[in-house]
């Protein structure tokens, strides 16, 4: 019989955040004149790669508080805010749109690319520091997860040479 290897949440969210990498703002707001992540285009940019990874994802409204979650049907990861007392149900309506893609945003630490600040100066947005539970779960994950963390996250130079040493990098 094959053993089957258990993949934990966070090792699928390891996965997702790999794949996603930094996402435009492709929304214009035209009273602030900015771009900005639209609800709707941020869910079809993540959802389908959370389901290839066998996660689901939930925003519900519940005690008072809008609520992004992931599960993969055992674990559970949740980010949530308090929503403000609102009476006018357009604005409670706007509100809760807005508390949705940035508890989404939050979530899943996702990168937004300002495409009009970075990419008119030339600079690169710096990857975001891969945190400890990251490095064990990359050390649990396989070959093509190391070498995605390595292109898109700041490794320290010690879990960096452990990853290449196990990975043969």
């Amino acid at each position: 019989m094959a053993e089957t290897k258990e993949v934990s949440l966070h090792q699928r969210l390891l996965k997702v955040q790999s794949e996603i990498g930094a996402i435009s703002k492709k929304a214009n707001n035209p009273f602030f004149k900015s771009k900005y992540f639209d609800i709707n285009m941020l869910i079809a940019e993540v959802l389908p790669i959370l389901n290839k990874h066998g996660i689901s994802l939930l925003q519900p409204i519940k005690n008072g508080e809008v609520c992004s979650a992931i599960s993969d049907g055992v674990e559970v990861i949740e980010s949530s805010i308090q929503l403000p007392e609102i009476n006018d149900p357009q604005k409670l309506g706007s509100a809760i749109t807005y508390f949705r893609r940035y508890t989404l945003q939050s979530l899943l630490a996702l990168q937004a690319e300002d495409d009009d600040g970075n990419l008119a100066s030339g600079r690169v947005p710096q990857k975001q520091k891969l945190t400890e539970s990251g490095f064990q779960a990359v050390m649990k994950s396989d070959r093509d997860t190391a070498l995605k963390a390595i292109k898109t996250r700041e490794i320290s130079p010690n879990h960096l040479s452990q990853i290449k040493s196990k990975f043969n990098i």
